[in-house]
């Protein structure tokens, strides 16, 4: 399975948007996007994008927002 597949179905299965998944995986949220346009990744990439498929971070769909989501804005 190429890893653009791969990559399209960890997507699909853990309903992570693409810009997420680049920011997470490879510090890039144009990663997706980039790869749909055609883009190839390089050995070292593709490496660590494989890493990141095998064992990704914990992750919620639906959560909205950074580390201050869900809490009050108002300090106390």
């Amino acid at each position: 399975m190429s890893l653009q597949v791969e990559i399209e179905a960890f997507l699909v299965r853990t309903r992570m948007p693409a810009t997420r998944f680049g920011r997470l995986a490879a510090g890039d949220p144009r990663l997706v996007s980039d790869l749909r346009q055609g883009r190839v990744p390089g050995p070292v990439l593709a490496a660590r994008l494989r890493a990141f498929l095998a064992a990704p971070p914990a992750w919620k769909p639906g959560r909205r927002g950074g580390a201050m989501s869900g809490r009050s804005s108002k300090m106390r």
